[in-house]
């Protein structure tokens, strides 16, 4: 900027870049302007490349937290995607067609020859794949619960199929729009979260739009068009493809998918990838050659500063977190950060999580965070950005639990500064399953083992939890786990502990609040009568009841799974011997959290969570191949000899005290 003040915005639309096999890429630029025309002078470029279309929703946005700024901004629809040519293949062309725009970009008159990458979810995931790729014109990045390590967790999670990916693929990658129809003509059932014409609005299944007003819905609506449209097809195929997205329920009850047999037959693209990818459990080539297996291709990561953005919340916030800042900070020399917070996918600008309210400090400005980051990095301003903390995390918890005038409970929190993640000084502490359901840090007596029956045609639903891209599947977020009207798959309103196939082991109540800060270990003892099967872990804070919530709340906070046959390497599976007890790992979502005195700190297992994950025949068949189904026997063992527990990162009690006294 100069004394003239804030830039104009000149753009420059649908220009056509070139990769280095001649399929052509389309991309928005935007330039710092003067009286209508670009401005003298070069500058630092802000890039970034979508499968959601350049013309629509937030990636057009960009341009006006940045050019004003005295920055570039170009926005590219990915390979297949929209405008751009070519066919669409999840991430794995990214690397080097983003090389190659940012080639492209420093060649032309207005660029200073410096360029830093935004974005959330797959946005961010072209990040991690042109950091992989490399380039020497990337300075820095933000990436934002970025895809990454998709055999690991995110698509595959331990084996399971994440089916929230189904869902992306059957709604061509805008999975929050079911139920409105092109035109918006549903656009009068939905209402500001915050009682005014802008701001956070409701879709009618449920999740949340962040928009300004019906127009930019539209825009919505018009980019789920386009994206049916770029696929071409005549009027009666592209009319099924506009309907497939409103049945994902239909479709994930008669699991396993067949070829051929749904409308995105009329998209060979989709279909192709949907069906190999819910077929490959193995984590091999197959997902670390995607182009964003951080964990796996460390090596070949460019050493540059990156802020990484996820939450407690989030599909992507056990990659980020335990895998891709752990990962970097100890392999590269650039500055990471990671800042973590208590919320869901992409909803950084938002002060709850499901039915968890937070209170005002939880939401930030996420556009400032990255600006600052960009001054810093690509403009050389000196604001202090490298000396920041290396973690900046918010505990949840805290708050005295009343209804809020939304209906949410009110958990609280706070934001503090960690030196590193996991904290140095949270103590693992293992808390033992009992027989008879007790949970503490006391080594298991002996005790029976506990059996139950887990039938694949009666699932447990799923309640919440750390997912995206899930439309009208299931909820996001802290959700009291009791069923209730209009929950699908639910069918009535009883508490999940109350279902014969769930496992419940809880503490007494607490005398004191535990703060648990960090990654979370299931290990679980257990044995099968079949060949195949899978175990399920969720961790629960238990509120007592109180005037607003006379029947108390059972919120969850972490959940996870493991299929029984990769229990020894995610890589190669190994189907298990009937009747053997077997020690399994169960890696939930990493979390920031003090249980409150008078709470329960509980731990469900179980063998099922849909339609969070695919669920398991129990036969041992090839993955999306099964032709049968059989009800398992599944057995968890807690006594000496096999200690299942969970391995909580205790925080000491001294440091919540000087915190809450700070």
């Amino acid at each position: 900027m100069t004394g003239d003040g804030p830039f104009e915005i000149v753009e420059r639309r649908d220009l056509m870049v070139e990769t280095r096999d001649g399929v052509r890429l389309a991309a928005n630029v935007f330039l710092p302007g003067r009286s209508g025309v670009a401005a003298p002078g070069r500058y630092p470029t802000v890039v970034a490349r979508t499968p959601y279309g350049k013309d629509f929703g937030t990636a057009a946005a960009l341009a006006a937290h940045f050019v004003p700024h005295g920055y570039a901004v170009v926005i590219q629809d990915v390979r297949g995607r929209y405008g751009s040519e070519g066919c669409w293949r999840p991430l794995s062309d990214d690397g080097r067609d983003g090389a190659d725009l940012l080639a492209w970009i420093v060649a032309q008159p207005w660029s200073d020859g410096k360029v830093g990458m935004v974005g959330t979810s797959y946005v961010g995931g072209t990040q991690h794949a042109l950091a992989l790729e490399g380039s020497p014109h990337l300075v820095a990045i933000v990436p934002v619960d970025a895809m990454s390590n998709p055999g690991r967790f995110g698509m595959r999670y331990a084996g399971a199929f994440e089916l929230r990916w189904l869902n992306w693929v059957l709604t061509l990658g805008n999975p929050n729009l079911h139920g409105l129809t092109p035109d918006g003509r549903r656009t009068d059932e939905i209402r500001s979260d915050n009682g005014g014409p802008t701001g956070r609005w409701l879709l009618p299944t449920g999740d949340i739009a962040v928009a300004e007003d019906n127009n930019e819905l539209r825009d919505r609506l018009a980019a789920r068009s386009a994206a049916v449209a770029r696929v071409g097809g005549d009027a009666a195929a592209r009319a099924a493809l506009m309907r497939m997205g409103d049945h994902s329920r239909e479709v994930v009850r008669t699991l396993p998918l067949k070829a051929g047999t749904e409308p995105l037959r009329f998209a060979p693209d989709y279909e192709a990838w949907l069906l190999a990818a819910m077929a490959h459990g193995d984590d091999d080539a197959f997902w670390t050659d995607m182009g964003v297996s951080v964990v796996d291709r460390q090596n070949r990561y460019q050493d540059l500063p990156v802020l990484h953005v996820t939450g407690a919340y989030d599909s992507w916030g056990g990659p980020v977190a335990n895998l891709n800042f752990v990962t970097l900070s100890a392999t590269k020399t650039s500055p990471q950060r990671l800042l973590f917070g208590p919320w869901t996918h992409g909803q950084q600008a938002v002060s709850f999580a499901g039915m968890a309210e937070f209170g005002p400090d939880a939401a930030i400005d996420l556009r400032r965070e990255e600006r600052r980051w960009f001054d810093r990095w690509l403009k050389g301003q000196a604001n202090g950005a490298e000396y920041d903390p290396p973690v900046r995390v918010f505990v949840m918890g805290g708050g005295d639990a009343h209804r809020t005038p939304d209906g949410r409970v009110f958990v609280g929190g706070r934001w503090r500064d960690e030196a590193a993640w996991p904290l140095a000084r949270a103590i693992p502490t293992a808390f033992h399953l009992h027989g008879g359901g007790g949970l503490s840090p006391a080594t298991a007596t002996d005790a029976a083992p506990t059996s139950y029956r887990f039938d694949p045609r009666d699932p447990v639903p799923s309640i919440g939890g750390p997912v995206s891209s899930q439309g009208d599947l299931m909820q996001a977020g802290a959700q009291d786990q009791r069923g209730r009207p209009g929950l699908w798959p639910y069918t009535d309103d009883l508490p999940l502990a109350e279902r014969a196939d769930v496992l419940v082991f809880q503490t007494e109540p607490l005398d004191a609040p535990i703060e648990v800060t960090g990654p979370l270990v299931v290990k679980l003892w257990a044995s099968s009568d079949g060949p195949d099967t899978d175990f399920t872990a969720k961790l629960i804070d238990i509120y007592p009841p109180n005037a607003d919530f006379p029947n108390g709340l059972a919120l969850n906070i972490a959940d996870g799974i493991v299929r029984a046959r990769y229990r020894e390497s995610r890589a190669k599976a190994a189907m298990l011997e009937p009747g053997r007890a077997y020690e399994f790992t169960i890696e939930l979502y990493p979390t920031a959290l003090v249980f409150m005195p008078g709470h329960r700190i509980r731990v469900d297992i179980s063998s099922s969570n849909f339609p969070r994950f695919d669920v398991n025949p129990n036969t041992g068949e090839a993955l999306n191949g099964n032709r049968q189904w059989r009800v398992a026997t599944n057995t968890l063992f807690h006594d000496p000899e096999h200690p299942s527990r969970i391995i909580l990162p205790v925080v000491p009690a001294e440091a919540i005290i000087r915190r809450r006294r700070s």
